[in-house]
């Protein structure tokens, strides 16, 4: 009898559910009432499994600037283990061969690094060479290191033809150079494949150094990074270096005076001497004063002691929404290298090409 009354009392609510739904055809969710708190949970609960599906479609769409990056993008770790597995070993010979060289390839890579996936994703676009491709852009004029990644190429070519990437390559050549300036190491997520489209015009939006930190927001945050990982990675000025003509206006023609206010008087003095008014706008200066070969937290420190080189740099000591971030990090208890390690591995998951897109270049500076 138990059995009979709960068939025939399923038999009743399927019914029920039937008449609401033909009812729901022409009236709005607020007038269901046959059966209630049910009806109105399970509609209430498809709605939300169906906008977390588009969600879950919105992140996993591949070859996006503005997909959520991360390790899940279609890249891991360990991606050439059988295809090629000397191929992190061949990169970083080469780039310690580089290094050995001249150290000032270190920060040229990491900025190579950063500005290809700024530009279209992490896809080596930066390393083709013509006419305006983007390394022809003002922005990256000054890049080095092209020469590090195309050795790599060529050993890694032999022996493993066609199977490691150049946006790869880049990848793990700029994680080489951090560890080759004493900071620190990390597991970088592989199986990127090579962009077919490299334009000068794409590259017009880079991160500048003229940048005030709600610019600077704004260009990270359309990459999906945050204000944190925003400061976190712009320590990697801690090894780079900068032209006279990137900061000379703060020096001589600042809008607020003869020089920036912000600079503390002696460094002005000391940047005004390597880089006099009508001097050579490409003398390179430290972006680190004091220490500007090793991977350190002392870029921070100089940031609050107004010895920033660049006006994108000094603001996020002086603005209140970066300022509190560059304490934690300048701090005893800095968590600076952990926290630059995850940054790098989700920004070089950036609009990743994965899988049958893009190719594998033969060549880093041309495309097959």
């Amino acid at each position: 009898m138990e059995r009979r009354r709960m068939v025939e009392e399923g038999k009743r609510r399927e019914e029920g559910n039937a008449g609401v739904a033909e009812e729901t055809r022409s009236a709005s969710l607020p007038s269901i009432s046959s059966t209630g708190t049910e009806i109105r949970y399970g509609l209430v609960r498809s709605v939300c499994l169906f906008i977390t599906f588009l969600s879950y479609l919105a992140i996993s769409v591949h070859g996006q600037a503005t997909a959520r990056p991360g390790p899940g993008s279609g890249t891991r770790v360990g991606f050439y283990s059988t295809t090629c597995p000397t191929a992190e070993t061949i990169v970083r010979n080469a780039v310690t061969a580089g290094f050995n060289s001249n150290p000032r390839i270190a920060p040229g890579i990491l900025r190579m690094h950063f500005h290809d996936c700024f530009v279209l994703g992490c896809d080596g676009s930066i390393l083709i060479s013509g006419a305006n491709t983007e390394r022809t852009s003002r922005s990256n004029l000054n890049l080095r290191g092209f020469e590090v990644i195309d050795n790599a190429k060529t050993q890694l070519e032999a022996a493993c033809p066609g199977v490691v990437s150049c946006a790869d390559i880049l990848a793990l050549a700029a994680r080489d150079s951090v560890v080759l300036t004493r900071g620190i190491s990390w597991q970088v997520p592989t199986g990127r494949r090579d962009g077919r489209v490299s334009l000068a015009s794409n590259a017009n939006n880079l991160p500048g150094a003229g940048d005030s930190v709600a610019v600077q927001q704004q260009k990270f945050g359309a990459v999906n990074l945050s204000t944190r990982e925003l400061v976190v990675l712009v320590g990697g000025h801690t090894i780079g270096q900068a032209g006279c003509g990137a900061f000379r206006n703060r020096l001589y023609n600042s809008t607020t005076g003869p020089a920036d206010p912000a600079i503390d008087p002696t460094f002005l003095a000391q940047l005004q001497t390597q880089c006099p008014q009508n001097g050579d706008a490409s003398v390179r200066v430290d972006l680190d004063t004091g220490s500007a070969t090793t991977f350190d937290t002392s870029y921070y420190n100089n940031l609050s002691r107004g010895r920033a080189v660049l006006q994108s740099d000094q603001v996020l000591w002086s603005d209140p929404a970066t300022r509190p971030i560059v304490q934690q990090l300048m701090s005893p208890s800095s968590t600076f290298n952990t926290e630059f390690a995850r940054a790098m591995v989700r920004m070089s998951n950036i609009g990743v090409l994965t899988g049958a897109n893009g190719e594998i270049r033969t060549v880093c500076s041309a495309i097959n």
